[in-house]
């Protein structure tokens, strides 16, 4: 049941007759795969894909693929602590995020929503900066993964993407969206849009909360803690700087030569 929770409301948001999530995706081989022509050319949409966007939308499929055909189970995947600290069993603090049900519509938008957000973060304020992305992705999990201790929720991956979403709209605040075709509102506002859509559907809402409040601790310690601490002269300006080691292992060691700078918190 908890994979299919956003199943209505993702339905509702994306059939909106102009709804528009921040411009066209499918970089120069069209919207979802399109070419000019209209042919559908999957595996241009595909290799288009920012990599570490690309890796969790491969990961998540083959994970979904596995259980479709009886490979593994998905009480093998689900997140329990007990399992990982007395068991040892430790791929569960991953594979929690990657399983979002078997294949179905209610898959095809998971899909949708992740792999559009991912790839809006990871080409607009963190392009050049895969190490920081990682690093975003891994305060997620991370804190996730210790509400969901005291929650007692068992596959995490929608509220990764609820985080992604928070993020992306509290860094493109003037995006203009629409739902229905009449409902306009301000990106910002989507995460809480859907919130209030899963309320009225009568759909649990506690991967939604999650997703939120982890988003905005991370918003506030990556994009308004340091224009804080500039003001007020602190010696650390960055708590969210990833580890020399990280910035390695993802080709970052030289991204502050010739990077843009990095849009701060402005209120």
């Amino acid at each position: 049941k908890q994979t299919n929770k956003q199943t209505n409301t993702a339905y509702i948001l994306y059939n909106g007759t102009s709804m528009n999530f921040a411009g066209p995706v499918g970089g120069n081989g069209g919207i979802g795969g399109l070419d000019n022509g209209g042919a559908v050319d999957v595996m241009g949409w595909y290799m288009e894909i920012p990599v570490i966007s690309r890796l969790y939308l491969t990961g998540a499929f083959l994970t979904t693929a596995a259980c479709a055909v009886d490979i593994i189970s998905p009480f093998n995947l689900y997140f329990n602590w007990d399992l990982v600290i007395v068991q040892g069993q430790f791929w569960r603090l991953i594979t929690s995020y990657l399983f979002f049900g078997v294949f179905s519509i209610d898959f095809l938008f998971h899909m949708y929503f992740l792999v559009r957000y991912s790839r809006l973060l990871e080409e607009g304020d963190f392009r050049g900066r895969t190490s920081n992305y990682v690093l975003m992705l891994m305060f997620g999990i991370s804190c996730i993964s210790v509400v969901a201790v005291y929650t007692h929720v068992h596959f995490l991956g929608s509220a990764l993407t609820f985080m992604m979403v928070y993020v992306w709209g509290r860094r493109n605040p003037d995006i203009k969206m629409s739902m229905l075709g009449f409902f306009q509102f301000n990106a910002p506002y989507l995460p809480w849009v859907m919130l209030t859509f899963s309320i009225m559907l009568g759909n649990p809402i506690m991967m939604d909360i999650i997703g939120i409040c982890v988003g905005h601790v991370y918003y506030f310690f990556e994009f308004v803690f340091p224009v804080i601490a500039d003001v007020r002269g602190w010696k650390m300006r960055r708590v969210m700087e990833p580890p020399t080691v990280l910035k390695w292992m993802c080709g970052d060691m030289d991204y502050r030569l010739g990077q843009p700078e990095v849009r701060l918190h402005q209120d």
